[in-house]
């Protein structure tokens, strides 16, 4: 086995470090986006791309970036980088090995002395997870001009906006423009991840290859009923919301299951129930529903028996109902040229990198609208991820930062061959 170049001590150092900010258990972390915590990482992940030899900057979106310019300043940049938010009941790795793996590649690049052809970013973008209002992706999607109306009035659980939460954090959306990129002003990314699933750990294998993800339908469904009291309407005269909701519940839980080996999987997350007394039926019910899959037209075909699967049950107990897409995307396959690169800095390591697609979605996808993209996986063990026992080891976190830096060296460094043949003399 080769010796590596990244130092492994530094990036545990740093996973442990960053642990400590929202800390809630021995390995529990809560750091919501565009929280004192968030903010809070931000900052010390900012001193670290200082110390890596980045140019660090928050910008309007809130999204963490670095730059290292390259021998041409004026080239399209490779990215690296994920997130450091979570969601409120996480582990350590989620997003912040992808980050610090990214910072690791560009300092030991300047401690090999390599000066790349075309500039580097490190980014971490802001609330990737969507977890405090309930839609994902925000900074990167707002870096690439892709936020959709009425996202900065989106309220968290205590009725804060995302508008007021961007503003004490130090974003502003009055800069939005400012923030944006412009076409082809990054031609490559690459983000390294833990799995969060099961198949590098059933295989043995320290990391992974990504072919692709799949692609997320997020939904906020509420059923309206009307309230009554428990002890006194009879049964069949009763329009419960809940009663309703815990039909379609079920019935996702069935339609995603009724093909064996398929890659469908969906899952309500989150619940609301009002108003929430034990002697009152309920009246309305609100529920998220997150349904993907890898295949476009199964998970079409899934979408419309869940929405007819919502209306029989609305008639069949007296209920009104309504259905808002939150996120849609269709599953988006990484680059040719970049997983070749993958495959031959595993080769130069002696890794055997089984290729694998990506239930879950990343910062990548936003970024597969806007350029070509690449992803390694790390493994983690029985493949835990959003909580607490998420783990990932020193080793395989040290192979996947590695295998991180190979791959950037060789784009990095291959590109620039490419800039110098259309150069003119």
């Amino acid at each position: 086995m080769l010796r590596y170049t990244v130092n492994a001590d530094r990036i545990e150092q740093r996973i442990e470090r960053l642990a400590r900010i929202g800390k809630i258990s021995d390995t529990g972390v809560c750091r919501l986006a565009l929280s004192k915590e968030d903010r809070e990482a931000v900052e010390l992940v900012k001193t670290w791309m200082e110390e890596a030899g980045l140019m660090a900057r928050i910008d309007a979106f809130g999204n963490l970036i670095g730059r290292m310019e390259g021998r041409d300043p004026s080239a399209p940049a490779l990215m690296l980088g994920s997130h450091i938010d979570t969601r409120p009941y996480a582990g350590r790795f989620d997003g912040i090995v992808g980050v610090i793996g990214a910072i690791e590649t560009v300092q030991t690049l300047n401690e090999q002395g390599i000066v790349p052809a075309v500039p580097i970013e490190v980014a971490s973008f802001c609330d990737e997870e969507g977890r405090r209002f309930n839609k994902g992706l925000f900074g990167v999607r707002g870096l690439l001009g892709r936020l959709e109306e009425g996202e900065l009035e989106r309220t968290d659980k205590d009725g804060v906006t995302r508008r007021e939460a961007l503003l004490a954090f130090g974003g502003d959306p009055e800069r939005f423009a400012e923030s944006e990129y412009k076409p082809g002003q990054v031609d490559t990314f690459l983000e390294l991840h833990i799995e969060q699933g099961p198949v590098l750990e059933a295989m043995e294998r320290p990391v992974g290859i990504v072919t692709g993800i799949s692609g997320p339908l997020w939904w906020t469904v509420d059923l309206f009923g009307f309230a009554g009291h428990a002890g006194s309407v009879p049964m069949a005269m009763r329009q419960d919301a809940l009663v309703g909701a815990a039909k379609v519940i079920a019935g996702l839980q069935a339609l995603a299951s009724e093909e064996p080996g398929a890659r469908a999987v969906g899952t309500v997350g989150s619940l609301k129930v009002f108003p929430d007394s034990r002697n009152i039926i309920p009246e309305h019910v609100q529920f998220t529903v997150d349904l993907r899959d890898i295949d476009l037209q199964r998970r079409n075909r899934l979408e419309r028996e869940l929405r007819s699967l919502i209306a029989e049950t609305a008639t069949e107990h007296g209920l009104r109902y309504e259905i808002r897409v939150d996120t849609e995307s269709e599953p988006r396959y990484c680059a040719d040229r970049i997983r070749e690169t993958i495959r031959e800095a595993a080769e130069e390591l002696e890794l055997q990198a089984p290729e694998l697609m990506s239930g879950p979605f990343h910062d990548s996808l936003a970024m597969s609208y806007y350029c070509d993209y690449g992803m390694i996986f790390v493994r983690c063990r029985e493949g835990i991820s959003h909580n607490p026992k998420e783990y990932a080891s020193k080793e395989d976190i040290a192979a996947g930062a590695e295998l991180l830096y190979r791959t950037a060296v060789k784009l990095c460094l291959g590109r620039s061959n490419r800039v110098a043949a259309n150069s003119p003399e």
